[in-house]
């Protein structure tokens, strides 16, 4: 069977590797350079697993940026095009999920189309009335940046936004790709499934801000954050995961998923969502000023990136604080190896470590490393159990 996969970030690319284990599988992509890297079995993206499953697996996978290439005899075709959120609209740019859908009805109108971008509440229901000679379905992804691959292999989940035949195949064939087969499997309506998915990063996003305000507190009060942290998660409710504070929910993900459910709730009644919106301007506001009550003169940012093991900064959170500390008019200088430029967002570039170190007053880590000892005193973090 044939599968068109639209798309290689983590969604796309994980997806792709999962299923072109039983399956013929054609990545289809914008970027040559990612379609050559992964026809040379590398991996684009930081992944252990990907990497390990490219170079070492047997896989019936190519990739293209040839649409016809990708979407002729495909019996499916899924989306995961990024759905980035648009602060003029309050919504998610789907734009990327409609251009990909008018070119496979054109293309390929048999074949069933599965959309695994994050999408706002009700969107399936509208491409469908829209397009009511296709088969359309959303299926939800959970996963982490840098373990992508590791949480298609052991789902916690499979969802998928139908209840007829073709979302059971589709369940049926991410089952055959995983090594958990007892894998809960929920078949819902489109607009639940796409709840579901936004109210689960959302309770995640909650949970780093509570955590993290409670570190705030701690460390105005003059108390020891970790003993609290811990003696609260001995409650089985609550638990002892998920608990290390931060400078703020980042990423992909978190970020544009709460502002899109409380876009969604409209005149639904609601106070927490929007809390839990602000809470990370909030958590930033005071990392902020607690770096400047040591009046550094210059401060260095190690790493731009969300988290451990990741190459990805696209909204972090070290992100907020940087641009809080420039506006107070400190200078800023960055160290992040996954950066090949001189400069970013006004601030220098540095490659070399020993110089970062010589020239600052205050070096600000969101999370630990091996190289983050021999900073010293001068080392402000918020890690305390050195883990995402």
């Amino acid at each position: 069977m044939k599968i068109a996969v639209v798309g290689t970030g983590y969604v796309g690319l994980s997806n792709a590797v999962v299923l072109a284990q039983h399956h013929e599988v054609v990545a289809l992509d914008i970027d040559r350079d990612k379609v050559e890297q992964l026809n040379d079995r590398v991996s684009p993206i930081v992944d252990p697993e990907l990497q390990d499953y490219l170079s070492t697996r047997e896989l019936n996978l190519r990739a293209t940026t040839d649409p016809q290439e990708a979407y002729d005899g495909a019996e499916w075709v899924i989306i995961a095009t990024p759905t980035d959120y648009d602060t003029e609209t309050n919504f998610f740019n789907t734009a990327s999920v409609e251009l990909v859908l008018t070119d496979v009805l054109r293309h390929n109108p048999a074949a069933t189309i599965v959309i695994k971008s994050t999408v706002p509440v009700g969107y399936t229901e509208r491409l469908r009335e829209q397009h009511p000679e296709a088969t359309i379905l959303f299926s939800p992804e959970f996963l982490r940046e840098g373990r992508a691959l590791f949480d298609n292999l052991h789902p916690s989940r499979i969802i998928v936004g139908d209840d007829g035949p073709r979302a059971r195949q589709f369940a049926e064939m991410l089952l055959e790709g995983a090594l958990d087969k007892e894998v809960p499997v929920l078949l819902t309506g489109p607009t639940e499934a796409e709840a579901i998915k936004l109210f689960a990063n959302t309770y995640l996003a909650m949970r780093v801000a509570y955590f993290n305000e409670l570190d705030t507190y701690a460390v105005t009060r003059g108390l020891d954050t970790q003993q609290v942290i811990e003696g609260v998660g001995l409650d089985p409710r609550i638990g002892s995961h998920y608990n290390n504070p931060s400078f703020g929910y980042g990423g992909y993900c978190l970020p544009k998923d709460t502002r899109q459910l409380l876009a969604n709730y409209g005149d639904v009644p609601q106070t927490l969502i929007t809390a839990i919106v602000d809470a990370n301007s909030t958590r930033m506001d005071f990392v902020a000023s607690d770096i400047l009550a040591r009046r550094p003169r210059r401060v260095g940012i190690y790493r731009l990136i969300m988290k451990t093991g990741s190459d990805n900064f696209r909204a972090s959170s070290i992100q907020g604080v940087m641009s809080r500390l420039q506006a107070r008019g400190v200078e800023v200088v960055i160290y992040e190896p996954a950066l090949e430029q001189e400069t970013f967002q006004g601030c220098r570039v540095l490659d070399s470590l020993e110089e970062f170190d010589a020239i600052t007053d205050v070096i600000v880590a969101n999370r630990l490393d091996a190289s983050t000892a021999v900073f010293g005193d001068k080392l402000y973090t918020r890690d305390l159990y050195s883990r995402d």
